[in-house]
């Protein structure tokens, strides 16, 4: 294990992986709104939607016109789900210049989420890397990097061999993802020992859902062995549609409010961040599952 990071790199990904999970369907304007504060509280990487079907996911069906009506800022990175070749020329024509590639480390997870193997997720992720502008970045992902709620729990080995394939195929990094929060830093810290071993803490994030209230305690973990990227969804949104009980992400104001009170650097506004909170989960219907946005609720809040 190494010091802790004097600097850690939030990845927001509530407009996207939180929206997404959320039964109701919010208008275009509050989705755009949220992306714009968010951007203004100082985050600097903001997922914003997924090119993906409407009839699989209807919460995301307003992927073209949320990115191209999107005031972007020229210092914020805005990355966007692409499944395939065909979700790839929509977010290319809409103007995108970051995207996401998706797979697990469970062959069953794997099928039940994206509707195929992990070989033939590899497969569609070549085809993508060929077909895409070469100044598009890419970050991939992998779900059930600790257990997977149909095959239990997984080998960091399984997790080492998937991203390095992913780092070889062009990601710039790929975000660890414990997809139904069953982890625990005793299961983080092997992981991280068998990938770190072999591969470059700057080029690994984590993404810690809270399902047993351990994602703190995880992210703590992670970033003791030099991790500086950490996956975050304001107000805790979301969740996992494959995983029963599976809670949202950790929250970023109590990710923040942590990294704070240990003097690490986020570049991030907590007060801001708490009225975002507060705003995202009103238009939702209910209160933030954020301890840090309870505790510091603005007052104006009924």
């Amino acid at each position: 294990m190494s010091a802790y990071p004097t600097h850690v790199r939030l990845v927001e990904v509530g407009p996207r992986d939180g929206l997404q999970n959320e039964a109701r369907i919010l208008p275009l304007e509050t989705k755009l709104e949220l992306i714009t504060r968010l951007a203004q509280a100082g985050l600097s990487t903001i997922e914003t939607t997924s090119f993906v079907s409407p009839k699989k996911i209807p919460q995301m069906a307003d992927a073209t016109a949320l990115f191209t009506q999107l005031r972007r800022k020229p210092d914020v990175s805005y990355p966007v789900l692409v499944p395939n070749l065909q979700g790839l020329d929509a977010a290319i024509a809409a103007g995108v210049q970051d995207i996401c590639l998706f797979t697990a480390v469970s062959e069953r997870f794997c099928e039940r989420n994206i509707h195929c193997s992990i070989a033939e997720s590899i497969q569609r992720f070549k085809a993508i890397m060929t077909h895409k502008p070469k100044d598009v970045r890419v970050r991939g992902y992998i779900s059930c990097v600790i257990a997977c709620p149909y095959e239990g729990p997984e080998a960091p080995e399984k997790t080492l061999a998937l991203t390095e394939q992913l780092l070889a195929l062009g990601c710039y990094e790929v975000s660890l993802g414990d997809t139904i929060g069953v982890g625990t830093p005793g299961q983080v810290a092997p992981l991280l020992d068998t990938l770190l071993a072999r591969i470059p803490s700057k080029k690994l994030a984590v993404h810690f859902h809270d399902t047993y209230g351990q994602a703190l305690a995880n992210i703590l973990r992670s970033i003791s062995y030099g991790i500086s990227t950490v996956d975050s969804s304001v107000g805790g949104l979301g969740g996992c549609p494959y995983a029963d009980g599976a809670t949202g992400n950790v929250a970023t104001e109590d990710v923040v409010y942590m990294l704070h009170g240990m003097g690490i650097d986020t570049g991030v506004d907590l007060k801001q961040l708490i009225d975002i909170s507060w705003f995202i989960n009103q238009a939702l219907g209910r209160v933030p599952r954020s301890k840090t946005a309870i505790a510091l609720a603005p007052k104006d809040v009924p």
